[in-house]
């Protein structure tokens, strides 16, 4: 059953609001506590381009991945977190980063549900498919295309093995973590047909679902409704245990 809801003297609530505030204005983070059931939601953002190794530009929205990665240490680690909330709307960036971060999310003991808002382009299709259970709005929009390189390339076949080697790194996760063949996201990323002046493919909030890469079409609140039954469901199969 859920604990009975504690209440807060008027300026316990505004401390908690203005902390709440700095934190999300520092982080683009907060946890979520005030739902019926009392679970403790910890919401993640992952906004705009996904900076690795250099810097994006001074005036690009980014997400550090030395920022995300600590903080998805300390949620595992954290007793009080039951769940994550992973909020996306990315243009992708650093494919290293990225994976990085994707395989964090998979690799949570606690429930995780994703919501793609705006776009999951590039990168950005791993991490929205590291979830427990995915979600994307019917207006939202997945690119897939094959790797591309930024900077010098040298145009050998080990460099082409290289490029080669780190698209099946990504294929192969999103596989595994959706209901999308190998084959078939092969597929989509080598479509010539889509993209002016580019290889892959744009899908849509429905196409997302009915290519399997989505579990469903959804908001915010079938987000949460999921998360919670998620936790629900491990707590109780963690009390069968006992």
């Amino acid at each position: 059953m859920a604990e009975e809801k504690q209440k807060l003297d008027p300026l316990e609530n505004l401390e908690k609001e203005e902390s709440q505030d700095k934190q999300i204005e520092d982080t683009g983070q907060v946890t979520l506590d005030a739902n019926e059931e009392r679970q403790h939601i910890h919401l993640l953002t992952i906004i705009g381009e996904v900076e690795g190794h250099e810097s994006a530009a001074s005036q690009s929205k980014t997400t550090k991945y030395e920022h995300v990665l600590p903080k998805l240490a300390m949620i595992e680690d954290d007793e009080k977190i039951d769940g994550l909330l992973v909020l996306l709307n990315t243009v992708g960036g650093d494919v290293e980063a990225g994976l990085a971060i994707a395989e964090m999310i998979a690799s949570l003991s606690k429930p995780t549900v994703s919501l793609v808002l705006g776009g999951g382009h590039s990168i950005g299709v791993p991490l929205a498919v590291s979830a427990d259970h995915t979600f994307i709005v019917p207006s939202a929009t997945m690119v897939v295309h094959p790797v591309r390189s930024n900077g010098m390339f040298i145009g050998v076949a080990q460099s082409y093995r290289n490029m080669e080697k780190t698209q099946d790194r990504i294929t192969g996760f999103v596989s595994e973590h959706s209901n999308i063949t190998k084959e078939r996201l092969e597929e989509l990323m080598l479509d010539t047909s889509q993209l002016v002046k580019d290889v892959g493919t744009m899908l849509e909030g429905e196409e997302a679902v009915r290519e399997g890469l989505i579990d469903e079409v959804g908001g915010i609140s079938q987000a949460l409704k999921k998360l919670y039954a998620l936790i629900e469901e491990k707590e109780h199969r963690e009390k069968q245990q006992e």
